[in-house]
């Protein structure tokens, strides 16, 4: 039997679960650029070391994100991934797609590409793995007669991305669908040319339960939820704890903020609504008997991302409550004040959280244009100072101190 070139890659297929070795080496038969992904993927766990360099820029015509240049460092010994350029495709909405262009995706990779593919990246794009320069434009000029248009990359809006939505969630206090996809095509500048410090994510989720994880990954997270309060349905509750459920253990004392408490005897679950934050676990947990309130919008939170220059960082709420209504005109001008701030401050390779935690929260506030709100502060503070603006303390009959 002869001995396998890939010894440690083949340690992936052992083990119940499918492997991304196996489908590599059934595509590296009629690929050589694949077989030779395989031979440098197993130099890399050999060396502990990945054998991609930094350099070079490629694209196409009249756009100058969307396509990430990657180059082997060993391509003398790897020649078929000497280029091994990334696509990055724009993603409809809430990632639906029909069978035909599923296929008419992987016909137009198989054509120009390695064939593999990655659905999806972390900012939601097609991801589309290994070309070499002279594909790309054909690539991408056979996308767009299939109605495809490319990514974010680069020191850009990268591809706003949502949630399923009211398209099949129950829960979407918000159209994700429409708001991405609106905002994907107002701003097609911001999302191909780059022109910023660095990378600007913007992720839709429809409701507290962020299944796009927005509050983690997005530098500005709309939120959907409800400025009412929640619903209850009593006899469902009862239901529920007829039915078995703990519903002081499971429920009641699981509200992290102490809205709801309960009648054992009665049956009953008391809600004070000024104390919820709308994490949506008792709705989770009870979904017969509670639902989201009828006033419904969006929270819009700042500066999630991981660790790069500073920390990693959860978003900071800025408006705990906006009407998300077409054209959606408010939140298009927040953002648009939000990039030219940032774009006017910010170093090098700064996302917009990094500057406002080195700026502070209060100029950030200012330069934007939006009130201080209680929903900004995580706990009272300690500090019993607070130091006024110049302009308000003469606004309150004051004069500023020499």
């Amino acid at each position: 039997m002869a001995e396998s070139r890939t010894p440690l890659l083949d340690e992936l297929e052992k083990g119940p679960w499918p492997s991304f070795v196996t489908d590599m080496k059934k595509l590296a038969q009629r690929k050589p650029a694949v077989q030779d992904a395989l031979g440098q993927l197993e130099m890399s766990y050999r060396d502990k070391k990945g054998h991609w360099k930094h350099g070079g820029i490629v694209g196409v015509r009249g756009y100058g994100g969307g396509v990430i240049g990657r180059y082997s460092d060993v391509g003398d010994v790897f020649p078929n991934v000497a280029e091994f350029h990334t696509m990055r495709v724009n993603q409809p909405s809430g990632w639906f797609y029909t069978t035909e262009k599923l296929r008419q995706l992987c016909d137009i990779w198989e054509a120009y590409g390695s064939g593999l593919t990655n659905f999806h990246g972390s900012t939601g794009d097609i991801i589309l793995l290994g070309t070499v320069t002279q594909n790309l434009q054909p690539a991408f000029d056979a996308l767009s007669e299939a109605g495809f248009d490319l990514g974010g990359s680069g020191s850009d809006l990268r591809t706003p991305s949502a949630c399923v939505g009211p398209a099949r969630c129950e829960w979407a206090c918000i159209d994700t669908l429409d708001i991405c996809h609106d905002l994907t095509n107002t701003f097609q500048d911001e999302l191909h040319r780059p022109m910023w410090p660095y990378k600007f994510k913007l992720k839709i989720a429809g409701c507290p339960n962020d299944c796009v994880a927005a509050v983690a990954r997005a530098d500005l997270s709309v939120i959907g939820t409800w400025r009412d309060s929640i619903r209850i349905d009593r006899e469902a509750v009862r239901e529920y704890a007829d039915g078995g459920l703990d519903v002081e253990r499971a429920v009641v004392n699981r509200c992290p903020t102490g809205a709801l408490s309960w009648n054992a005897e009665k049956k009953e679950l008391g809600l004070k609504a000024e104390e919820c934050n709308r994490c949506m676990h008792c709705i989770n947990m009870m979904p017969k008997a509670l639902c989201p309130g009828v006033e419904r919008g969006a929270t819009l939170l700042i500066g999630g991302k991981a660790t790069i220059l500073q920390t990693a960082f959860l978003s900071w709420v800025i408006v705990p409550f906006m009407k998300l209504e077409p054209p959606y005109e408010e939140l298009k001008d927040l953002l648009r004040r939000i990039w030219e701030w940032w774009d006017e401050n910010a170093k090098t390779r700064e996302r917009v959280g990094e500057l406002i935690y080195r700026k502070g929260m209060r100029e950030f506030l200012r330069a934007v244009g939006l009130p201080p709100a209680p929903q900004m502060v995580f706990r009272p503070r300690a500090n019993p100072y607070y130091f006024w603006w110049p302009e308000e303390l003469e606004g309150n009959g004051h004069k500023e101190q020499g």
